[in-house]
């Protein structure tokens, strides 16, 4: 089953544009997982614009504190020096690694092949100490998945920023037989498949219904935006029923 996490980067970032100490990220987490989500993922970034080091120090302690691992924590983030220590300190459940360069303003491309894999063999095999699961962000190319089971990955998570807008132009069909495809390569390299970006209540079940052995959606935008409406907990409630029941949204 597909189990959902919420990222919380824009919770932060509605924190930051005031020196306030509200939204609290961790109250959001609290809120998201009573509303049913598996997990809580952040992706923090060099300049800190929404997430902090200090964020995910405390999102680490909370989730062992109060969740005794039973909630998922992902972390996200390009493999510089700054951001292995980090998850070497806080030590995650799972660790997804992405090429953004620092001033991206969001990740708009998975890993290339061949040029990335020494730089990935290295630093999985540190962070592999951690006892995180290590993911690696991919477009949806059926090439990719032996690569990255080639440098250690135990999952893959296919950057679904192409559906979402083949989707708004009526032509989802057109990458969902590729995403498809990805992940059916990386199953049988043995990989566990996530996936995420710009997926919301109109395209997650399609998407989950096309690929019934997704492992993990990792969603922050559409749910923070959706919740101005809904409010956080019933937004994540929504979202959940999709995974679980993704035939019912499969034609949106």
């Amino acid at each position: 089953m597909t189990v959902l996490s919420v990222n919380l980067n824009k919770v932060a970032l509605l924190r930051n544009q005031r020196d306030l100490a509200y939204p609290d990220v961790l109250e959001a987490a609290r809120v998201a997982l009573s509303a049913g989500a598996a997990g809580i993922t952040v992706h923090p970034r060099p300049d800190e614009r929404h997430i902090r080091k200090s964020d995910v120090r405390n999102l680490a302690a909370m989730l062992r504190a109060e969740y005794s691992h039973s909630a998922e924590f992902n972390i996200e983030g390009y493999p510089n020096e700054d951001f292995i220590s980090l998850v070497e300190e806080t030590r995650p459940d799972q660790v997804t690694l992405v090429p953004d360069a620092p001033e991206q303003s969001t990740s708009d491309h998975g890993w290339a092949f061949p040029p990335s894999r020494t730089v990935l063999k290295g630093c999985i095999a540190r962070l592999r100490q951690t006892g995180a699961r290590i993911s690696l962000f991919l477009d949806g190319d059926p090439s990719l998945p032996p690569h990255a089971a080639h440098v250690g990955a135990d999952r893959i998570e296919l950057y679904t920023g192409p559906y979402h807008h083949a989707s708004t132009q009526g032509k989802a069909a057109e990458v969902l037989n590729d995403f498809r495809l990805a992940a059916e390569a990386a199953r049988d390299c043995g990989l566990g498949v996530n996936a995420g970006h710009d997926l919301n209540l109109d395209n997650l079940g399609r998407l989950v219904a096309s690929i019934p052995w997704l492992d993990e959606v990792s969603i922050g935008h559409a749910i923070i935006a959706d919740a101005l409406t809904w409010g956080l907990a019933e937004t994540v409630r929504r979202y959940v029923q999709v995974t679980k029941h993704p035939d019912a949204r499969s034609t949106d």
